[in-house]
């Protein structure tokens, strides 16, 4: 398949549906038209719309009732990862805490996946950090090392539900990453607890891990507020 295909039509009407939702068009608790009004409205037939319709539904953005109207559900409280994964394609509707609140759930998370990945694969972790320390100074590079730093130690924790977590926003979190690894500060804290979590592992002491980890992704929340606001005044 080439890279240059065109979008298949399910697919532009799932996104042109969570535009319209995020936007306001459909407000939260609304009714959708009529499936033949709503096909016609986004110009596609009706068996491309109810595909779309599906899709949404599977990931909370709206409920489809046998013989009622197709409600436009809360997302906020009543979606699940399938919409974190969307958000990350419509930036300009994420509220201004957005990515705020995602680190913030890291800071829970992370701790708790690395300590239990050095207790149960200190070697492994080892020859990941052996690798991830090595990266070149540069932003894209270490969006790259980042990411797979987090995932892989998600992986080794043995807990598969940390891991579908991660990868439930990863687009957003690579995007993020541009911004933030833009900083030098930024790369040279995360470089930094690379080389601090090695000795920790090393040791294997698992309450510095922990505490290592958890004291790391607290200073990246100041951090990507100085990225982020230097990044909008490059903008303006």
């Amino acid at each position: 398949m080439s890279w240059n295909s065109p979008p298949r039509p399910t697919d532009l009407t799932e996104s042109r549906l969570i535009t319209a939702i995020l936007s306001g068009r459909f407000p939260i608790d609304s009714n959708l038209p009529a499936e033949r009004e709503l096909a016609v409205e986004l110009g596609v037939t009706r068996p491309t719309l109810r595909e779309a319709l599906q899709r949404i539904s599977r990931d909370g953005w709206v409920e489809i009732r046998q013989g009622r109207p197709t409600r436009v559900r809360d997302y906020w409280i009543e979606g699940n990862l399938g919409v974190l994964s969307s958000l990350a394609h419509f930036p300009e509707h994420t509220p201004n805490d957005f990515v705020d609140n995602l680190l913030t759930i890291r800071l829970l998370l992370a701790p708790a996946y690395t300590r239990m990945a050095v207790a149960q694969s200190s070697t492994s972790v080892i020859e990941l950090l052996t690798e991830t320390i090595q990266v070149n100074d540069d932003g894209r590079s270490y969006v790259s090392v980042d990411w797979q730093l987090h995932h892989q130690l998600t992986i080794l924790s043995g807990n598969p539900i940390f891991t579908l977590i991660l990868n439930g926003f990863e687009e957003l979190y690579c995007k993020m990453a541009e911004i933030y690894f833009s900083l030098s500060e930024s790369r040279e804290h995360s470089r930094g607890y690379y080389m601090a979590l090695m000795g920790a592992t090393r040791a294997r002491d698992l309450d510095q891990v922990e505490a290592l980890t958890r004291e790391t992704m607290g200073e990246t929340l100041s951090l990507w507020s100085q990225a982020n606001s230097n990044w909008q005044k490059d903008l303006s």
